[in-house]
């Protein structure tokens, strides 16, 4: 009988994705995470080559129609998460916002992403219902109410290896030594990983791994407060992980738009093909041939008692 392993999830277990995150994240070596806003994109992101996927809430909102200021629920992260968390063999982290409440709510978030098969999530300082983080108007919450919510998700996961990332928004709201400040403490209540949102430039990517004893993420996204650095800048700074949160949906989304002016305006689409995924490579990422042979094998599939 066919084998179906790999087919309908990935082949490592959730505990084996974690655990190669864990060890990634000490390795020395900068962990580049894509946003995947489905697990098609997912797919393509693992089969670039990259050694992770991420789960923006920005893009995760933006492809349910709805701006990011905090209007999804943890039941939509959490289906969207898993479903492209299990269709790849790498480990994924997801965005979940301030934790959806209060620090027992943080908890619960950890809980219900940890089920879910995510490697990890990270958690933002930021007031609730939140904001963009490149976005002006931001509000921040008390250090120690962030060190709260930062403990009950640390308390609550039950795999040692899920990464609770703790990003501070802070720089934005009350400067980079404040926010450097706080990442020390958000290290100290139980952060494996520190995620510096809108940093202005190299200066201040540098200053944050001066003082900051741990692992630092780095958010490069596009038409934001930060400057774009190279993943061979960002290694040379020190970083452990980087990610481009929304920039397939962008990349997607300007192709859309594109492609259906020119179909407005010449009526057909005969001068985009060449512009467009083939349906032969869609076919390979979504395995067709391999599928095809587990149906052809069970439908040939016979047990020792009928070949006798």
């Amino acid at each position: 009988m066919s084998d179906a392993t790999g087919l309908f999830t990935s082949r490592n277990t959730d505990a084996e994705k974690r655990a190669s995150l864990r060890s990634a994240l000490d390795s020395g070596e900068l962990q580049r995470w894509p946003g995947a806003f489905s697990p098609l994109v997912a797919k393509i992101v693992a089969e670039a080559g990259f050694e992770g996927v991420y789960v923006s809430g920005a893009a995760l909102s933006a492809d349910l129609g709805l701006p990011d200021i905090g209007l999804t629920t943890l039941s939509e992260v959490e289906a969207r998460g898993s479903a492209i968390a299990r269709s790849t063999e790498l480990p994924t982290l997801i965005d979940a916002d301030t934790g959806f409440g209060e620090p027992m709510s943080a908890a619960r978030t950890v809980s219900v992403l940890e089920d879910a098969g995510l490697a990890g999530c990270h958690l933002e300082d930021q007031v609730n219902p939140k904001r963009c983080g490149h976005l002006d108007g931001k509000e921040v919450v008390p250090a120690d109410e962030m060190i709260r919510r930062i403990a009950a998700a640390v308390g609550a996961r039950r795999d040692p290896n899920f990464i609770v990332c703790a990003r501070t928004d802070a720089r934005g709201v009350e400067g980079l030594d404040a926010a450097i400040e706080r990442a020390k403490a958000y290290v100290d209540a139980g952060a494996d990983l520190i995620f510096t949102e809108a940093l202005a430039d190299a200066s201040e990517f540098a200053a944050f791994r001066a003082a900051v004893d741990a692992p630092l993420l780095a958010n490069m996204t596009e038409f934001g407060k930060s400057t774009l650095l190279t993943t061979d800048r960002l290694r040379n700074l020190g970083y452990n992980a980087v990610i481009y949160p929304v920039t397939t949906l962008r990349l997607a989304m300007g192709a859309v738009e594109a492609g259906l002016a020119a179909i407005a305006e010449e009526g057909t689409q005969a001068a985009l093909l060449d512009k467009m995924q083939h349906r032969s490579r869609l076919y390979d990422f979504l395995r067709y041939s391999d599928y095809n042979a587990f149906d052809t094998n069970l439908f040939t599939y016979s047990t020792p008692g009928e070949r006798s």
